[in-house]
């Protein structure tokens, strides 16, 4: 597979599985042995992911997420996004209080045969939780 293949495989799963939460998609393009590095209660395999988007799904509404930068090298890809959403349920150990957020993050993805084998992910979660009210807004210094 060609840098672009790996490109398109991964603004595929963006588009079709974080944000839509498709999960014939996510058969399609995560590895059997599938490994994500960042979320800890995910374990290795589709099914343990795939039980995380129908949690998340009804967490959140409204997901977007925009692409600003793609790169790719090996079989790397890495994602510079921005995320929002509206949080419906309890999210991170928050209150849904219908306030939603939007975040930047960068996603890391290794590609084997046109499907994604590992998963590498940070969000900038301070940034949310103020946006969620729960964590209160820095202090503005006074001239």
């Amino acid at each position: 597979m060609t840098l672009e293949d790996n490109k398109a495989v991964v603004r595929r799963f963006i588009e079709d599985v974080f944000v839509a939460g498709r999960e014939d998609t996510a058969d399609e393009l995560l590895a059997p042995d599938f490994t994500p590095h960042t979320w800890a209660s995910v374990e290795p395999g589709t099914e343990s992911f795939k039980h995380t988007m129908r949690r998340m799904a009804q967490t959140l509404s409204d997901v977007q997420m925009t692409i600003e930068d793609v790169i790719a090298e090996d079989d790397r890809v890495a994602v510079r996004l921005t995320s929002s959403a509206v949080p419906t349920g309890d999210f991170m150990g928050v209150a849904a209080a219908g306030k939603p957020y939007s975040i930047p993050e960068i996603h890391v993805f290794r590609v084997r045969d046109g499907r994604i084998a590992e998963h590498w992910h940070v969000a900038d979660l301070l940034t949310m939780m103020r946006q969620l009210g729960a964590l209160p807004e820095p202090a503005r210094r006074r001239a």
